[in-house]
């Protein structure tokens, strides 16, 4: 083969610098061929730097034909095609090259440059990257891997939200994905590939990820609002209700906070037994009902009021026994003279005013400005005068606006109470209490 290598043509005149600075040598092992076409070889590559991709060209064909097994030429003439702009002719040199040696660092760089040129970035990244692990020498490519990733990642998000807007969700979903696999510590690749997993129903994936961008960054505030409705749309309420009071502590504002005490009353609501939960569309009221409705929405009132002890004999077992302890010791509900509370027994508005009165005389006391309105009331009733014994509580709570006459000057005492009516007076006298 030495014998008959052809002798490298006169090079033109040095230029001041390489024409393809960037471009890496193709150098061969000494063991691959003799010192003549080791010698054309590098010839070549001198003409390319040059200038001349033409006479490069041929000089590598030429040690091909004499040395087929010469992977560097190969190479080379990848860089040649480069050089003219012809990347999709590099690419085929440089695989064929990398054919005969897949870890050749010189056919993986040029190959990446070539699916740059192409606009196959990803691509590109991972050729450079697998040159740089064939030969960690090229240090100057770990800058290109590098910035090649991060526009990777900008491009993948880009297109990604563009999908997301136009409705194509799976499209978006599988952008953000390739986002995260070249940026895992993104917080916000996370959040937004939650959003869109939610958006297509698929709360579970959405849940992982909205709460890594959490855990990533603890300050996002929208991938804990993320958080909480999808623990929401689970009818998870107590970890929704945590979510939403973290949004609360991160960006203080009435609606999370309302939300946060929203999905702890649902929460509350959701464990309480079915006797509690009828309440609502009850046409009548029970004593235990109203008990349990007293003692659930206004139980820190209660405890805070003066207690007594109380003897009751037929509440074991009854599924409102705690609320029952709770409103007896109070004494807004008391039992009566045989010490039996009668939990089945039905509530009548004579019944709930007294409750009431009891009640705003709890809140009175705390909040003694609050209570001028109700002090000395004088409400005039068809059927009910002032000497009569349930005139003050009935005359106290239409005072203090928690209760309501009929036809506009009836009380009726002894009207059942539905568990509507008897839902919105518990909600009056919470609202008193709060101001």
């Amino acid at each position: 083969m030495a014998s008959c290598a052809k002798k490298p043509a006169a090079l033109p005149a040095p230029s001041a610098a390489p024409r393809f600075a960037d471009f890496i040598f193709p150098a061969a092992a000494p063991d691959l061929a003799p010192p003549a076409v080791a010698a054309q070889h590098r010839a070549a590559w001198n003409f390319l730097q040059a200038g001349d991709a033409k006479a490069a060209e041929r000089e590598f064909t030429a040690i091909l034909k004499q040395a087929p097994a010469f992977y560097p030429a190969e190479a080379g003439l990848g860089y040649a095609a480069l050089a003219r702009k012809d990347a999709a002719a590099a690419v085929t040199h440089f695989d064929r090259a990398l054919a005969r040696n897949a870890g050749y660092a010189p056919a993986l760089a040029g190959k990446g440059e070539s699916l740059l040129a192409l606009g196959r970035t990803a691509a590109a990244a991972d050729a450079f990257q697998a040159a740089l692990a064939a030969d960690p020498a090229l240090t100057a490519l770990r800058g290109r891997v590098d910035v090649l990733k991060f526009r990777g990642v900008q491009e993948n998000i880009e297109n990604a939200r563009k999908a997301a807007e136009a409705g194509k969700l799976d499209e978006a979903r599988r952008g953000y994905l390739a986002a995260i696999a070249a940026s895992p510590e993104s917080a916000f690749l996370y959040r937004e590939l939650a959003a869109i997993e939610h958006k297509s129903g698929d709360h579970a994936p959405a849940l992982v990820h909205a709460q890594q961008a959490a855990t990533l960054d603890p300050a996002d505030a929208r991938a804990l609002m993320l958080v909480a409705e999808i623990h929401e749309g689970n009818r998870d309420w107590t970890k929704a209700a945590d979510a939403y009071a973290a949004v609360n502590a991160l960006e203080p504002s009435e609606t999370a906070a309302m939300k946060a005490d929203q999905m702890r009353e649902t929460a509350a609501f959701e464990s309480m037994p079915a006797e509690y939960k009828s309440i609502e569309t009850a046409p009548t009221v029970t004593r235990a009902q109203l008990a349990a409705l007293l003692g659930t929405r206004l139980g820190d009132i209660l405890r805070r009021a003066p207690g007594k002890p109380v003897v009751v004999t037929d509440v074991r077992g009854s599924w409102a026994a705690p609320w029952i302890q709770s409103v007896t010791r109070a004494g807004v509900i008391e039992p009566f003279p045989n010490h039996t509370f009668q939990p089945a027994g039905i509530v009548r508005r004579g019944d709930l005013a007294q409750a009431v009165s009891r009640v705003l005389s709890i809140i009175g006391a705390e909040k003694p400005r609050l209570a001028a309105r109700w002090r000395d009331p004088r409400p005039k009733f068809a059927d009910l005068g002032p000497a009569h014994l349930l005139y003050p509580a009935a005359a106290r709570s239409v005072s203090a606006g928690v209760m309501t006459p009929f036809d506009g000057d009836t009380f009726q005492l002894t009207r059942p109470v539905t568990g509507a009516e008897a839902r919105d007076t518990v909600s009056k006298l919470e609202a008193l209490a709060r101001k």
